[in-house]
Parts: C-alpha cells; sequence; structure tokens
C-alpha cells in the first residue's frame, strides 16, 4: 500500500475530537493481486471508501448526542467508519461492515490514532445469505443507495440483521433511489419519515439530501 498518497485531518464533534486517516483524494488506486477487481470493484469505485464524504459528516453529527445506552448498532458500507469511529469515542457497542477489501486496515489504523477500543469489524455484501453478524437495535449508514438495485438489497440486509425493536438511520445525498428504498422497508414493517438535516454549518456546501430513519416494533 505505499503507492497510496493518504492525509490525515481533525474533525470536531462539540469537545470530541476525531482523528482521521483517508486517501489524499479519489484518483488513488491500489489493488494489490486484484482482489477488489475479484469482488467486482472498479478503479474507479476503489478510492470511494476512503473519502470523507458530506453524508457521512451528516450521519456522524447527527449520531453526536444520540441515544445509544444498551444498544447494539451496525454501520453498513462503513468506508472510513467517522460515524463508528465517533461512537466508538462514546464507548457505544459499535460493530462495521463493508464490502470493500481495504476498509478494515484503514478503519484499525484509525482506531490506533484515536486511542480507541477494537471496533469489531466484518467485510460483507448485502447479498451474503450468512454472515455472522447476529441482530441489532440500531443500524446506521450514509450515501448507501447509489444504484437502482441496492434499495432491495439493502432493505433485505437491513431486516436480516434488526431486532424485533428496532431504528434505522439512513443519510441520503438525494441520489434517487430513496424512495424504493424506503417502500421496501415500509413492506417489511418499519415506519418510515424524513427530513433535512439542520445546523449543517460544517459542510463546504448546501446539502441537498435527507435524514431517512425506519423504526419497527414487532411483538
Amino acid at each position: 500500500m505505499s503507492s497510496l498518497r493518504v492525509r490525515y485531518q481533525t474533525i470536531e464533534f462539540g469537545n470530541i475530537d476525531i482523528h482521521v486517516r483517508t486517501l489524499r483524494d479519489n484518483q488513488q488506486y491500489c489493488d494489490v493481486n486484484g482482489v477488489a477487481e475479484k469482488l467486482g470493484i472498479s478503479s474507479a469505485t476503489w478510492p470511494l471508501f476512503g473519502i470523507i464524504w458530506d453524508s457521512s459528516l451528516v450521519l456522524a453529527h447527527f449520531i453526536f448526542d444520540f441515544d445509544i445506552v444498551g444498544k447494539r448498532i451496525l454501520e453498513v458500507g462503513c468506508g472510513i467508519g467517522l460515524a463508528s469511529l465517533l461512537l466508538n469515542n462514546r464507548l457505544a457497542d459499535i460493530t462495521a461492515t463493508d464490502y470493500h477489501p481495504e476498509v478494515k486496515n484503514f478503519l484499525m489504523e484509525n482506531i490506533k490514532l484515536n486511542k480507541g477500543k477494537e471496533i469489531p469489524f466484518i467485510r460483507t455484501g448485502w447479498e451474503d445469505e450468512e454472515s455472522c453478524l447476529g441482530k441489532f437495535d440500531l443500524i446506521i449508514g450514509s450515501d448507501l443507495l447509489y444504484e437502482s438495485n441496492h434499495g432491495a438489497l439493502l432493505s433485505g440486509f437491513i431486516d436480516q440483521h434488526a431486532k424485533k425493536i428496532c431504528e434505522v438511520i439512513v443519510v441520503d445525498p438525494g441520489r434517487g433511489h430513496h424512495a424504493q428504498f424506503s417502500k421496501k422497508m415500509v413492506k417489511l414493517g418499519y415506519s418510515h419519515r424524513q427530513n433535512k438535516p439542520e445546523n449543517t454549518e460544517y459542510l463546504t456546501q448546501p446539502f441537498r439530501g435527507q435524514i431517512l430513519r425506519y423504526n419497527r416494533s414487532l411483538t
């Protein structure tokens, strides 16, 4: 991985500083032994995991003071894992997942930078029948619906790992696929509401997306 150029930055959440090592930009690429290519990850999409996107900032700020007491939490498609790192700082019970083979290396390095406890990580795809993740009280993610078939795949994956009483929070930047996802979630028994994020002065440009929230309470 020596050919990759990286950058280090500190992101503030109130009185909490989260330090992250990311890719320098979205032109970086280093697929050793073609591992990512074999997983269907192209050279164009390879670096996307390693950038902090506005959606991930919105998610992290949203869960900064979110009630996490007693909750087992899953971040889906974590990428750099900013939200997971922040929740780890809050001593949450957080597990992270992503399909990209390089995510774990960056996540482990960023945990060290923040002197945090280990975050369980499992590389898994949304089509995997069994990921050994178990069930969760709260499932979160950002910018997950960037292809038309992701609504069905993501809703199925979430439902596989949701407890009977579960909340789901997905920050969507407005790619146009979230309506299909919401319909799938409602059919699975989740209530749905959405809203624009408030107080986004930490972003450099207006955020056009939505915070999507789903709740289920089965008896």
